[in-house]
Parts: C-alpha cells; sequence; structure tokens
C-alpha cells in the first residue's frame, strides 16, 4: 500500500469512525432517554460547553446549556420584558438605591442526596445571597462578577426577603440580573464539588443534568419538581429531555439537520447558506415543506473599530474614518454575502430591536463624498495615497474582502490582515491594532451596554472601550443617562450620544444582525428573542410522520 493509499484509507477509516459514534449516540440516547422520540429535543452545538457553572456563562453555547438548568431572580420574556422568576415580585426605593425581592416559596432545587433525606429543598433568599457573594470571590475567578459592580451591598432579611442596595442609581441593574452569571446554586452542593460543579451542576431549572460526555453528549431531563405553569395550568417542560451533541464541523450539523436527526439548527453558515436561501433571504422551496425558518432583531451590531489612540495618520484623520463609512454599499454586501439577513447599518451604534435604536442618519453609500474626504485627507497630511490595514479572523474574512474591494475603488489602498480569534482578541484589547473587526452582543437589555463602549473611563484592557474614544460631551451624557430614572428622558440621551459618536466616526457599523432559527415541522413554542436565548421550557414536539 503507497503512503497515498494509507493516508486515504486512515481519513475514511477515522470518518466512517465518527459517524459510527455519532449514529450509536443517537440510537443509544432514543433508547436510554425515552421510547417517545418526539418528547426528547435534540441540538448540535459546534462550540462546545466549557462549563455548567453559570457563574462561567459568558458564551452562548454555555448560556444556553445552563439556562435550562437554573433561575434567577428574574428574567426576561421574548419581548425582553423583565419578569418575576424566583422573586414573584419586587420594589425599588425612591432614591433608586435599594432592591427589595420577595421570594417564592416553591422553587425547589434538583433533587440531589447531599441534601438529605428529601433529596432536595427550597430556595431561600440566603441562597441568593451565597451565589452573588460566590460571583465576587477572587478564588472563583469568574468572569460575570462584573455584573455586581455598582452594588454597595446585598443580604437576606429573612428566607423570603432579599435586599440589594446600589452605590449609585443604575436604572438598567434589573437587566444585568438577568444575565446567567445571577443564577441561583446551593451551598453545599457547590462546596462539597469544589472545581468540580462545572460538571455536577444542580439549579432550580426547567431541567436537570443527567450525564456528560465532554465533546461527545450531553443529557438533561425533565425537572419534574419545577414551579411555572402555562397559561392552562399545565405543568413545564412539556418535553422530557434534552440531548445536546457536539459535531464541530458545520456541514455535517446541516446534513443531520436536514436527515431529521437534530431538531434545530442555529444561525447561517457560509456552508450552506445558498442551499437553504434565496438571495433575498427566503427559505428555497425545496426546504418550505420540510423546514420552519424563523428571524428575528439580534442584539448583536457588527462593525470595524478604529483605535483612536495610534499614529497611523489615517486613523487620526475624521475626514478619512467618515470616508470609509461611505465608501462601501452596505445593502449589497448584505444581500450577497448574508443573504440578506441583518439589516444595514446606516444608523449607529444601537442595533435595531433595542429601545434607543435610532433612524439617526449615519453613512449610506455615497462614493463621490468619500472621494471628496479622501481629497481633503491629502491636502491635510500631504499623504497622496491612504493605506489602511484591517485585521479580522477567518470568519469575516469575505466582509472585509468586499469592503476592501469597494475602498481600492474610491482610492484607498486596503490590506486584510487575518489572524486567530484569540490573536485578535488579546490584539485589539492593548491597542495593537489600527482597524479590526468587532462586534457587540448585548449582556442585557439597555443601550447603555453598547455606549458603554465609548465612555472614557471603560479604555481597553480594563473596560470594553477598544477603540479609546474619548469625548467630553459623551461622557457628561453618559453618566447623566446613567442616572436617569425617567426612561423617556434616558432613551433621549442614549440617542444624542449615538449621534455624537457617528459624527466623530471612531467605528464603521456595518449591519445589525438577525437571529435565524431553522426547526423540523413537528416542533412548536420555541419562538425567538433579540439576545437569540435558547428558551425550552415551551417547547413541544408532535409524533414524526
Amino acid at each position: 500500500m503507497t503512503i497515498r493509499s494509507l493516508f486515504h484509507y486512515f481519513i475514511i477509516k477515522n470518518y466512517l469512525s465518527v459517524i459510527c459514534v455519532f449514529s450509536l449516540f443517537i440510537s443509544c440516547t432514543q433508547k436510554k432517554i425515552t421510547k417517545e422520540e418526539h418528547l426528547v429535543f435534540k441540538y448540535n452545538e459546534h462550540s462546545n460547553v466549557a462549563s455548567l457553572d453559570p457563574a462561567f456563562a459568558r458564551t452562548q453555547s454555555t448560556i444556553w446549556a445552563v439556562h435550562q438548568l437554573y433561575n434567577g431572580l428574574v428574567q426576561l420574556d421574548d419581548k425582553l420584558h423583565i419578569q418575576p422568576d424566583i422573586a414573584k415580585h419586587w420594589s425599588i426605593s425612591s432614591d433608586a438605591l435599594t432592591y427589595t425581592f420577595t421570594i417564592r416559596n416553591d422553587v425547589y432545587f434538583h433533587k440531589h442526596p447531599l441534601f438529605g433525606e428529601d433529596s432536595t429543598r427550597t430556595v431561600k433568599a440566603t441562597d441568593i445571597a451565597y451565589s452573588f457573594s460566590r460571583l465576587l470571590d477572587p478564588k472563583v475567578a469568574a468572569p460575570g462578577k462584573w455584573v455586581l459592580n455598582n452594588v454597595e451591598q446585598f443580604h437576606a432579611i429573612n428566607d423570603s426577603i432579599f435586599s440589594i442596595t446600589l452605590k449609585e442609581p443604575f436604572p438598567a441593574f434589573l437587566g444585568l440580573l438577568t444575565t446567567k452569571y445571577c443564577s441561583v446554586v446551593p451551598k453545599e452542593i457547590v462546596e462539597h464539588f469544589g472545581n468540580d460543579f462545572r460538571k455536577n451542576p444542580i439549579g432550580t431549572g426547567p431541567f436537570q443534568f443527567k450525564r456528560w460526555e465532554e465533546n461527545v453528549k450531553l443529557v438533561f431531563r425533565k425537572n419534574t419538581l419545577y414551579y411555572e405553569k402555562d397559561a392552562h395550568g399545565a405543568s413545564l417542560p412539556y418535553l422530557e429531555a434534552v440531548a445536546i451533541t457536539f459535531l464541530p464541523d458545520k456541514q455535517s450539523e446541516f446534513l443531520q439537520f436536514v436527515q431529521g436527526n437534530i431538531d434545530f439548527l442555529n444561525s447561517l453558515d457560509a456552508s450552506y447558506k445558498d442551499e437553504l436561501l434565496t438571495t433575498q433571504g427566503s427559505l428555497k422551496p425545496k426546504y418550505q415543506q420540510k423546514i420552519t425558518m424563523n428571524t428575528a432583531p439580534y442584539l448583536n451590531t457588527e462593525y470595524l473599530g478604529i483605535f483612536m489612540k495610534n499614529d497611523v495618520p489615517e486613523a487620526q484623520s475624521e475626514a478619512l474614518r467618515k470616508a470609509i463609512n461611505y465608501g462601501f454599499d452596505r445593502k449589497k454586501m448584505m444581500q450577497y454575502l448574508r443573504n440578506n439577513i441583518g439589516t444595514p447599518a446606516t444608523n449607529g451604534i444601537i442595533p435595531q430591536g433595542l429601545p434607543g435604536f435610532n433612524n439617526l442618519q449615519g453613512y449610506d453609500y455615497q462614493p463621490e463624498k468619500a472621494k471628496e474626504l479622501i481629497q481633503a485627507f491629502r491636502e491635510e497630511t500631504s499623504i497622496n495615497q491612504p493605506q489602511i490595514t484591517i485585521s479580522t479572523d477567518g470568519n469575516y474574512v469575505d466582509v472585509c474582502e468586499y469592503i476592501q474591494r469597494e475602498l481600492e475603488k474610491i482610492g484607498i489602498k486596503t490590506t486584510i490582515d487575518v489572524i486567530p480569534s484569540a490573536t485578535l482578541r488579546q490584539s485589539k484589547a492593548t491597542g495593537k491594532l489600527a482597524i479590526f473587526r468587532a462586534s457587540w452582543i448585548a449582556d442585557y437589555p439597555d443601550a447603555e451596554n453598547y455606549l458603554s463602549l465609548f465612555y472614557s473611563k471603560n479604555f481597553a484592557p480594563n473596560g470594553p472601550n477598544y477603540t479609546h474614544f474619548s469625548n467630553v460631551q459623551f461622557d457628561q451624557w453618559y453618566e447623566s443617562a446613567t442616572k436617569e430614572i425617567d426612561e423617556n428622558k434616558r432613551i433621549k440621551l442614549y440617542q444624542k450620544m449615538d449621534s455624537l459618536l457617528i459624527s466623530k466616526a471612531p467605528i464603521v457599523p456595518l449591519y445589525y444582525d438577525q437571529s435565524i432559527r431553522f426547526t423540523q415541522k413537528n416542533v412548536s413554542g420555541l419562538g425567538s428573542n433579540p439576545i437569540n436565548l435558547l428558551t425550552l421550557k415551551y417547547v413541544k414536539k408532535t409524533p414524526a410522520n
């Protein structure tokens, strides 16, 4: 056997082994979890899951998993309204500093022998105090501790009353409490397992942990003690189980979905987008009877950031930054590269779907105006040939190459620097990149989350201001907005900041994203929301034909 033949043999053998393992998992899952296949919701997580500890729920894949297992004081509905969860109601003091929560008495932790004779117990206010203290504990080193940065103190007044006092008013605070970081965990379980709590999770959510073979499969079972009921009084969740696989290849994930082996496909990958969708963004006819597609505004703004503290004349010039903004057609970019999934960002940094979004006049395609601004740059700097470098990772090369071609047509020589995602994150945080591709997905449903990217006291690496944009008027408005209790007045301040930001052009907004979900026809109740949170407690599946 030749070396080439031997190589091909091992490639084929390994591929078949992966398929066999996946097929065996599907078979075993169906037999072991339930004989009623329609009561099991199956999806693939190509990004893997790093931990089932909510204190470390920083990525979407981890957030989705822990969302099924835990509850917090409050939760978001699909319209981003804050609703009761473990707290059945709350009050806010007149000075907007103290939040007092009344805790439900029918929320139980998942069963575990460590709870003693009853194998469970109800959640008390002391559990919330413990969970918050753990989030702040330097030994835990939780990435989510920032959500409590503005908290002066918190304590359990008794078993059913929990109080939080802020350092200063912050109207978006309840939104912060909806993040998975603020989920409630039981002290006796966490301290027993220590670092291994990540793979031995006990929460209060609609599903409970059953089994996890890392990189292979993850299984949750229905929590029969779950407190929530639907509008008709029926207990949630409807499903008996959730089964998650970890195929890393998106094309393989798509094939499993088309074959009906998984119920749900999230987002749109270049490897199959033209197979599924027309250029206008609708399902192709051959899939319309087999698949349901659901799109919704997604609180994610994609943009190019420009580091304002470097020595690159092109980045320092407001005229050239504006020329870049005017120099390419965002509508055409969305049609040909994204199949119209998303909206051209011709407004500000605040995305559609969020209060504070404003139809302000941003940057549309005006090549002649861009050329005039380039000429102004030449006159102010004596640089005849402006040159820029855009740094990106491999996932956005097509978008950056499109911008490159368009900018070179108007006279800006453009280089694309493709670097690993981890290097991109590190380099933009430390100011090593003049222009970089970036995105911001809302951590909580308030426009302040986006505007904080440009507050001068948030300079990276100690904050999210990667551009090092600094403006006295912007900072004054920002500080006023974070203390303004009146929502209408606060939104007006947000819109002023957004308008000022666009006028100074430290960024090049590209598009406001959309969440896109594909499900099998027998799935209902999945819904969609602007933060693309996967909520499975309302999902139903009918038996497949």
